[in-house]
């Protein structure tokens, strides 16, 4: 992690300083900026790992910055809210974050945050692997996965639905790959946290809800069932 770079958004003084001195405490490089403006030019000119966004920061707040973000790249997004039940948090994950993590923060806790969505990039970004460790997932040769009218290559982490090129993030693509490799079998929130967002411990499930309607926009409202009570399953 050494060579992370993150780019962090943040109006507070206090808070961005202190926090730009725990990350490059434990070996990430950071570019600190107080405002959303001049967190689109670092962006553009530096194109780092991971990018931290406080929702609500002068020029251009955090869910636009995101939205700019995500219509240019892929790179993982972690938003920064005051409020846990803000619904910048649930705009935030729409506009394309991968997480978010609520202030006051916990330096330690917001590292590991970071970390685990770094493996979470680096997985479904990599070719080959086992995304879930399930067999029996409907394949054509090559590792492609047929589901209806949504085809998933497993080794080119490529989705198609109907022909056409689907982009994906690497958050909504070992989504679809943790709902893929067990096609019909219903995942709980809680399932999908540890395996998707690496959460070793309670999570918001917000954030599973709002990337299943994201995935369902991109490969079909009716591939992923809503099993009331319980959560989601693809079908097969």
């Amino acid at each position: 992690m050494a060579d992370t770079h993150v780019l962090f958004v943040e109006d507070d003084d206090v808070i961005r300083e202190a926090t730009q001195l725990a990350l490059e405490r434990v070996g990430f490089t950071v570019t600190a900026v107080p405002d959303g403006l001049l967190g689109l030019e670092a962006f553009r000119a530096d194109r780092p790992d991971i990018a931290l966004l406080d929702v609500m920061v002068p020029g251009l707040d955090g869910v636009s910055l995101c939205r700019r973000i995500r219509d240019e790249s892929t790179v993982p997004v972690i938003m920064l809210s005051a409020r846990a039940d803000s619904i910048d948090v649930v705009l935030g994950l729409e506009a394309g974050a991968d997480d978010y993590v609520t202030k006051p923060f916990d330096g330690a806790v917001l590292v590991a945050r970071i970390r685990a969505v770094l493996r979470r990039f680096g997985h479904a970004a990599g070719a080959g692997g086992d995304p879930g460790g399930a067999a029996g997932a409907p394949a054509e040769a090559g590792g492609v996965l047929v589901f209806g009218d949504v085809e998933i290559d497993t080794e080119g982490m490529e989705v198609r639905r109907k022909g056409s090129h689907v982009g994906l993030t690497p958050t909504e693509m070992r989504l679809l790959l943790e709902f893929s490799a067990a096609p019909g079998t219903v995942l709980s929130r809680d399932r999908l946290l540890e395996r998707v967002w690496d959460y070793g411990w309670g999570g918001d499930t917000r954030v599973v809800d709002v990337h299943v309607q994201r995935l369902r926009t991109k490969i079909g409202q009716d591939r992923i069932e809503t099993v009331r009570g319980f959560g989601y399953k693809l079908r097969a």
